[in-house]
């Protein structure tokens, strides 16, 4: 029985990772590590962030979940098993667009799986970033960082996991510091400040968070506010005038690219002031002068006019432009759910997230995060005529916003709270003027929606309805896609005396999951058996059709000799003139005389493994594609197929893949037909061939695959 790891295991793990991951990164010269461990249920294929050095919590939030297949460096290097490297901002917007849309700064990026001593990988990746001015390539030094850092951290992982303690993800990124610098003596202290303030102009420094920790009276003086009221505060929320997302860009341009950036912006007055930025891993040290011999731009308020509320900070824009890059993403009504949740509950700082949607006059739970399952069972089927908060929100498309229990429950006194929730959005989904859903987002405490972050909200809530009513109308689409696919391949295959079969079919991960690969099973009588697969051209409902109607021929014209079976397919395929082309074989099985013969229409070729344990490729006579020329002949040839034989039909899918050789990935499939032991059940080796097909991101073609072993 597997033992849960208590807290106090969890927490010398997590120390040991704190201290490699701190070292490794200080080794590497990297300004930013991070370390991503596993979700513990291997069947969710999702890398939780662990640890962060060198980053604050508001720029690690959104990337706090990521899934396996996002095209993310780290889900790449991971999944991959190699090391993604980055050496700019070109190369990141051109690989990673998603990640060079909402970072794009000058900054170099290298992400890697963690692995030790031959062992299997962990699952974990690390990622590191260094400033942007950075070679193209990375130096010898940092490579074999790179290359330490990941073998001490798997090996905490895996020593962890061999004591039944396995150190599983944390529930929210831990910030770790990096190494401080020496501390000064007193002298050295007064020193150094004695020297702040000789210098001309003003002085203040910022965290990493963008936090005030240090600022002179001359610089308070020239921002025309207290020190008292800007020591602990973001510059953009003490400073109304400073809140534009212009400003707060020089400042996550300076921490995550660590390079030097000036700016100038005018005061209320009008009067300029400059800003220069110097950042390190420890904060960024701001020079401010007055700019009294520039040129004056407007104000941005009217002298003497009295400042109003600010807005919601320019940070809020940071989710809403990671949001809409990221939704574009999403397929399905299911990734609309994960990938909003991966984003705005981390980001927004809510607790919970439910996206609801009408279904036949009634309130469906499209997806949801943080809820209970039962809390989310009572909501699930609510009639949309009932009186509740939802379906009034369904009625009306007017958003509600609960600061508090109170508040809600005064105006809800029937609604069932669930435990741990104090404050709610509730969002209508509007798309092309209809109300498509229902977004609720729920706060474990007490929180005050502001007039600008109502308006962001409303606004990621339009983002997420365009999303989930394309991905619904999609999903309805694949379902009919998928009916249509079903009933056109054979529901089972025919049991046949002596002749063992096995057969599978993947659809491309791409368009409509449809296409042309079909296969089949004709029993003739008890001793012979045709069976046949092809490949239509396309990946549409045009190929699936012409698919049907080509099985529909061969199917007609099994028991002739193979050659003339694809002779009259041909002619059938060919006067429907559908503009498509066909590959097929066709075999006829003799059980009785052990003999096999083939014939092919520009299909890939079979592997015969002979019951000696050797797998030899078969090379019929080559014909045309079917659907080109009527007249078009084609050749048979006869093979022996005896007792232990197996024979293995297959679509090009099965592979081919970008880059790489056919010839040799046939000679891979026959090598893996050839360790396979004799008496393996067919399906077995058939999941086998088919988990050992080359991969793609997404996979871009069908894969079918048909295996026929005699008895012995």
């Amino acid at each position: 029985m597997r033992r849960v790891p208590g807290s106090r295991e969890q927490e010398v793990g997590r120390r040991a990772l704190r201290e490699a991951l701190v070292a490794a990164g200080a080794e590497a010269g990297a300004t930013v590590a991070m370390l991503y461990l596993p979700d513990p249920d291997p069947t969710r294929r999702v890398l939780h962030l662990t640890l962060v050095t060198g980053l604050s919590r508001e720029f690690a939030a959104p990337w706090s979940r990521v899934g396996l297949e996002d095209p993310l460096p780290v889900a790449d290097a991971v999944r991959e098993s190699r090391l993604v490297w980055l050496a700019g901002q070109e190369a990141i917007a051109r690989r990673y667009p998603r990640l060079g849309l909402v970072l794009p700064y000058d900054f170099a990026l290298a992400s890697a799986p963690l692995s030790a001593d031959g062992a299997a990988p962990t699952g974990a990746g690390l990622v590191f970033l260094w400033p942007g001015a950075h070679e193209p390539e990375l130096r010898a030094p940092q490579r074999q960082a790179l290359e330490a850092a990941r073998t001490r951290l798997a090996r905490v992982l895996l020593r962890a996991a061999g004591e039944g303690n396995p150190i599983l993800p944390a529930d929210r990124p831990v910030m770790v510091r990096p190494l401080p610098p020496p501390t000064p003596g007193p002298a050295e202290a007064g020193a150094a400040m004695a020297f702040v303030r000789r210098l001309p102009g003003a002085s203040c420094s910022l965290d990493l968070n963008g936090i005030i920790t240090f600022i002179t009276p001359e610089a308070a003086d020239l921002l025309g506010t207290p020190v008292a009221e800007l020591i602990g505060c973001l510059p953009w929320e003490a400073l109304p005038w400073m809140d534009t997302p212009t400003i707060e860009n020089h400042y996550r341009a300076a921490v995550m690219s660590r390079l030097p950036r000036s700016f100038t912006t005018p005061r209320p007055t009008g009067e300029l002031v400059r800003f220069d930025l110097y950042p390190d891993n420890s904060g960024i040290s701001v020079r401010i002068t007055a700019g009294a011999d520039q040129p004056a731009s407007p104000a941005a308020f009217p002298p003497g006019a009295p400042e109003e509320a600010a807005p919601s900070r320019a940070t809020a824009l940071y989710p809403l432009m990671l949001l809409a890059a990221t939704l574009t993403e999403a397929a399905h009504a299911r990734d609309v759910v994960e990938k909003s949740a991966d984003q705005i509950v981390p980001s927004l700082g809510a607790h919970a997230m439910a996206l609801l949607a009408p279904e036949d006059g009634r309130l469906r739970i499209v997806g949801h995060r943080g809820y209970s399952a039962a809390h989310m069972a009572d909501l699930d089927g609510t009639p949309v005529t009932a009186d509740s908060v939802a379906t009034h929100i369904m009625r009306t498309a007017a958003p509600l916003f609960y600061g508090d229990r109170d508040e809600f429950l005064t105006a809800h006194p029937e609604a069932v709270i669930e435990g741990g929730m104090e404050a709610w959005a509730f969002l209508p989904l509007i798309a092309s003027k209809r109300t498509v859903g229902l977004l609720i987002l729920a706060y474990s405490h007490p929180h005050t929606f502001a007039p600008g972050e109502r308006a962001v909200l409303t606004s990621i809530a339009g983002l997420i309805a365009q999303a989930l009513d394309r991905a619904r109308l999609y999903d309805s689409t694949h379902q009919l896609a998928h009916s249509l696919q079903t009933g056109l391949l054979p529901r089972e295959l025919p049991r046949v005396p002596r002749l063992d079969v096995a057969a599978r079919y993947l659809p491309a991960a791409h368009g409509l999951d449809i296409g042309g690969d079909f296969y089949d099973l004709i029993r003739i009588d008890d001793t012979n058996v045709a069976a046949a697969i092809g490949d239509v051209q396309g990946h549409n409902v045009n190929a699936a059709a012409l698919m049907g109607q080509v099985r529909t021929a061969v199917h007609a014209s099994a028991g002739a000799p193979p050659a003339e079976v694809l002779a009259r397919t041909n002619r059938l395929v060919t006067d429907l003139e559908p503009g498509l082309f066909t590959s097929c074989l066709y075999v006829h099985v003799d059980l009785a005389a052990h003999t096999a013969r083939l014939a092919t229409a520009g299909h890939p070729p079979p592997l015969l493994r002979h019951a000696r344990g050797t797998t030899e490729l078969l090379r019929p006579p080559p014909g045309l594609l079917l659907g080109i020329d009527p007249e078009a002949a084609y050749t048979a040839v006869e093979v022996p197929f005896g007792p232990g034989d197996l024979l293995a039909l297959y679509t090009d899918g099965l592979v081919e893949a970008p880059g790489r050789d056919i010839e040799e990935a046939i000679g891979a499939v026959a090598a893996c037909l050839t360790a396979s032991p004799a008496g393996r059940p067919l399906g077995e080796l058939a999941d086998a061939l088919v988990e050992h097909a080359p991969r793609g991101a997404p996979r871009t073609d069908d894969i079918a695959l048909l295996l026929l072993r005699m008895e012995r």
